[in-house]
């Protein structure tokens, strides 16, 4: 196993549909690689894959060791990039010591997992029985880890590969929930004399709503929402912006009607000036932009006032900060979408994280009223456990020693406030011992998501002389 090998195969992985809820052909995918290659595998009710490998000679005493990764990625796209996520290829380049996905995701998030360990199932490498386990819908909700049933793997020692800091050894994450509101609305005619406008808050950096959360990355509803919020002289159209919920939003644009049109448009620019000028040291691409549209009618004024309120109000970014552990976001939430699944309805799609249960119970409880406040349905789901850390554990001793030995270095261990599966995990299978590893990625669920290659080289040292020495 090398680190040009796993990069091999994942730059085949890139070339594979595999977005949240559409893994089919990733699954299948390795369901062939596993008979192409003779290893047993089996796939669950949900579709999640188990490979296995039997031990080597001499190795048929060392216990069974799980190493997982998920298989589906976010699909981000910029605007006005034509690109299909169920069939074309993921577009990337090797510059600057980077593989980079310039204007999609790359998917290195989790593929980079998958490909590590197919690299280790299809290595000569002496070493003991493993179990790859490759789960579904990870990004949207944990789908696979949460459905997985008593007997899928047997190791009690496992190695997640969806970390994204070469030199840092997680043993501990956030757990999370998503609040989603419905409004439904009427319609009215737009004002007669009113101008109709697009505007538009654009390019920003985005990126992932655990990890960079606590980065001060512009979210462009929120940002558009709050000007909506202090202006009254226009009829609002439709308002869409954000993707998935685990994302920071990177555009939003809202239509509306005015009577003062010039007015307005004067004021946005304006407010463009100064938001820009708050986030320039972090958005340097942030673009307002206004131009002249046509609409037959407008969402009914009430329900308007209370969407338009209702996001201006509910929060978005960091809440409270570990008191334990320096720099370590403890609980956070993330207006992640506003857009219009049918007509007569507005959607607004949240997140919400913390390390601490009731913390986490209390901000989605907080955030459920303010919709609910405004006369919205609220759908609150997909909660999943954070992952306490353990600092006696086994594995954890065995990788900090083993990267003691490579590198001469000592590796930080820490825990993170995105979600793993491991808490998952660790609630359906009592007494699991896990780390989470992995090689440095960048931008990770935004366009512009790379892969630092030279980290590549740690991350396979580390990881095969991990499961190598492991007993």
């Amino acid at each position: 196993m090398t680190s040009e090998t796993v990069l091999d195969i994942f730059k085949e992985i890139t070339r594979i549909p595999r977005e949240s809820g559409h893994e089919g052909p990733i699954t299948e995918w390795l369901c062939k690689w596993a008979e192409a290659h003779g290893l047993e595998y089996k796939v669950d009710d949900i579709h999640n894959v188990c490979i296995i490998k039997n031990a080597a000679p001499g190795k048929e005493n060392v216990p069974t060791l799980v190493l997982q990764a998920h298989q589906d990625m976010v699909c981000e796209k910029n605007e006005g990039f034509e690109f299909d996520f169920s069939k074309d290829p993921i577009p990337y380049v090797i510059e600057d010591g980077w593989m980079v996905a310039k204007d999609t995701t790359l998917g290195a998030d989790d593929g980079i997992g998958i490909a590590a360990c197919l690299a280790l199932l299809e290595s000569d490498r002496p070493m003991g029985r493993l179990e790859c386990i490759f789960t579904i819908s990870e990004e949207t909700g944990m789908d696979g880890a949460d459905a997985m049933q008593e007997g899928f793997f047997t190791g009690k020692t496992l190695i997640n590969l969806d970390s994204e800091d070469e030199g840092q050894l997680f043993i501990g994450c956030a757990g999370g929930e998503h609040t989603d509101a419905y409004f439904e609305h009427g319609f009215e005619n737009i004002a007669e004399g009113s101008k109709v406008l697009e505007l538009s808050v654009t390019d920003a950096l985005g990126g992932h709503s655990g990890d960079d959360i606590n980065k001060l990355r512009a979210n462009t509803v929120k940002i558009l929402a709050d000007f909506l919020e202090r202006n009254e002289s226009f009829q609002l159209v439709s308002i869409n912006g954000g993707g998935k919920s685990n994302a920071i939003a990177r555009e939003c644009k809202a239509v509306v009607a005015s009577p003062c049109a010039d007015v307005l448009a004067a004021d946005f620019e304006a407010y463009g000036k100064l938001v820009r000028a708050a986030y320039s040291s972090t958005e340097p691409a942030l673009r307002f932009s206004v131009r002249e549209c046509e609409a037959a009618r407008a969402v009914e004024s009430g329900a308007a006032g209370r969407i338009i309120g209702a996001l201006a109000e509910v929060p978005h970014g960091v809440v409270k900060m570990s008191p334990d552990i320096t720099g370590l976001v403890q609980t956070s939430t993330n207006l992640a979408a506003v857009s219009s699944p049918e007509p007569g309805v507005i959607k607004i799609a949240t997140s919400q994280r913390s390390s601490v249960e009731a913390e986490l119970d209390a901000l989605v409880e907080k955030v459920a009223g303010i919709f609910r406040n405004a006369g919205a349905r609220v759908d609150c789901y997909s909660k999943y456990p954070g992952w306490k850390p353990d600092l006696k554990s086994k594995i954890l001793k065995d990788c900090v020693e083993s990267y003691r030995r490579l590198f001469g270095e000592e590796p930080l261990v820490l825990a993170i406030h995105a979600g793993l599966e491991c808490g998952l995990f660790l609630e359906k299978f009592p007494g699991l011992d896990m780390i989470s590893f992995g090689p440095t990625l960048r931008g990770v669920h935004a366009p512009g998501e790379k892969l630092e290659l030279a980290s590549m080289d740690r991350f396979e040292a580390l990881l095969d002389d991990v499961v190598c020495n492991f007993k």
